[in-house]
């Protein structure tokens, strides 16, 4: 099992557990998360989300040889299906992120309502490095986050970053330690069983549909940007120097 489903007291919880791959996330993972989404937001029984990696590591982002054997066609992919089910989410969704979030495991991160992570916490979106664009409306949220300038930095030169300029730049809420983060955001997340759920989801929805419409055509701009790049010399050569474990040679692109 890599992605383990589960709800206990009014919380639904995805915990990505693959860790003999660092947490690195397939079509099958992104699917059964995609289901448990839409599951977690049909329970009338459900009051919040909680998304979890495995201790020391949220995920190191797409399994690329995965990615490569059988690359997202269309909006019914099960990585676009992930998305869109986390950017319809009518419920709370609480992020707990410990180690590296690496790629998708930052992007994620822009559509959850509250994020939570670890002193220990390296996020990056070196898509740029892989000769690909950004995901998931990145390129549409971060600048709006942080300003171009700041944005360039994670997204051109894709430069890691830690917790605590996840918190300064507005991705995350608070850095805990690590052995605090998952308990902290459940604890936020079981806040919602004593909370109004009309109340909590029409407010939601106040706070998200002004930029519903925008961050889904960002998604769909982006995906087919993205998915010409997964065919250009430029990614061929990330690819191959990530499995060959070297640095990728650009210079001979123009």
């Amino acid at each position: 099992m890599t992605i383990k489903s589960y709800t206990v007291n009014g919380v639904a919880t995805l915990e990505i557990a693959r860790p003999e791959k660092k947490n690195a996330i397939t079509q099958g993972m992104y699917q059964a998360m995609a289901d448990a989404l839409r599951a977690a937001d049909a329970d009338p029984a459900v009051r919040a989300v909680l998304i979890t990696g495995q201790p020391g590591i949220f995920t190191s982002g797409n399994d690329l040889e995965d990615f490569m054997s059988a690359p997202p066609r269309g909006e019914d992919a099960p990585v676009f299906q992930f998305m869109h089910a986390l950017v319809d989410s009518g419920k709370p969704v609480v992020a707990a992120v410990t180690g590296a979030a690496i790629g998708i495991g930052t992007t994620m991160l822009l559509h959850c309502d509250l994020v939570f992570v670890a002193d220990d916490a390296r996020l990056a979106m070196p898509f740029v490095g892989l000769g690909l664009v950004p995901e998931f409306a990145s390129s549409h949220v971060v600048p709006q986050l942080m300003g171009n300038r700041r944005a360039a930095e994670k997204l051109l030169l894709g430069d890691p970053f830690t917790g605590e300029q996840a918190v300064e730049c507005g991705i995350a809420n608070r850095v805990l330690p690590g052995s605090e983060v998952v308990n902290h955001a459940r604890r936020i997340a079981e806040r919602f069983n004593t909370l109004a759920p009309g109340a909590v989801r029409e407010s939601k929805k106040l706070i998200r549909d002004p930029q519903r419409a925008a961050v889904k055509e960002a998604i769909a701009r982006e995906a087919e940007i993205f998915g010409a790049r997964l065919r250009s010399p430029e990614a061929m050569e990330a690819f191959q120097a990530f499995f060959q474990k070297r640095a990728p040679d650009f210079t001979k692109f123009s």
